[in-house]
């Protein structure tokens, strides 16, 4: 399946900016089932922009304005070819932290007792696949998709506790579960293609746990399902917080306004021959 994808992110500001530095990891890599046919990034500064990879293998790419503006906008678009691999990304090569890096505990993932038992449901299974199935299924149970209960610095604790969440919640507590059990699991943010009549979000988040024998298998908890050709990877890291798309410091700028929109279509068929 053949995507485009048009990410706007805009910022706001009562008082003027007078100086930023943003890091930005909008550029998606390939990968199995996934395959960047164009991209490109529209943001201040982009042209003296520094680009490299983050201890997680993300494409960044550091942009700084000296432009005083009450008003910021960045724009990532592009092409990309997708394959349904089941959710499976499988071992990765190349300068890739191991595995065990993503046993490490974050303040958004803390465990407590609740996250732990769940966190059990995997071991009760022969199959670690299975478990991590289970584990998907028993979040979603658990915790209610709805937008407006938590914000973007919920814990995976906070998040189970209100039983109520949006995607960064699921992943976040499937994150901590896994981990709390010794199993690598890791955040991954990107878009996903929905079906006719919904509402796209601002992005997509899901969860990936390394597998011994297979590698790496996602799981999108809000869904129940694994990641299919509708999903395109952006970024991974340990938490929502480092696989952020955006992240930066200013200088002025008071009372931000942050808006983002995201529209992801499938191109037609006549038009990929």
């Amino acid at each position: 399946m053949r995507l485009t994808v048009r990410h706007k992110t805009r910022y706001r500001y009562d008082t003027p900016l007078a100086n930023a530095m943003q890091q930005l990891r909008l550029t998606p890599r390939n990968c199995s089932g996934q395959t960047v046919i164009e991209w490109a990034i529209d943001a201040p500064g982009m042209a003296r922009a520094t680009t490299y990879h983050d201890a997680f293998g993300n494409i960044v790419h550091m942009v700084s304005a000296h432009e005083v503006v009450e008003e910021v906008e960045i724009t990532a678009s592009g092409i990309v070819e997708t394959e349904d691999k089941a959710g499976v990304v499988g071992e990765e090569r190349g300068d890739m932290p191991p595995p065990l890096v993503y046993t490490r505990i974050t303040p958004l993932t803390q465990p407590n007792q609740a996250i732990r038992r769940l966190g059990a449901i995997i071991s009760d299974h022969d199959d670690r696949i299975a478990g991590c199935h289970a584990l998907m299924h028993a979040i979603r149970d658990k915790v209610g998709y709805r937008v407006g209960v938590t914000d973007t610095h919920a814990t995976a604790v906070s998040a189970l506790t209100a039983g109520e969440g949006v995607c960064q919640d699921h992943a976040h507590i499937f994150i901590s579960a896994a981990r709390s059990m010794g199993m690598p699991a890791r955040y991954v943010s990107g878009y996903l293609l929905l079906e006719d009549e919904q509402t796209s979000e601002a992005h997509h988040a899901w969860a990936e746990a390394h597998i011994e024998g297979l590698g790496w298998l996602g799981f999108d908890i809000s869904n129940a399902i694994c990641p299919t050709d509708h999903y395109i990877r952006l970024t991974t890291g340990l938490d929502s917080r480092s696989a952020a798309p955006i992240r930066g410091i200013r200088v002025g700028g008071t009372d931000e306004n942050m808006n983002v929109e995201v529209e992801v279509e499938q191109v037609a068929s006549q038009q990929q021959q």
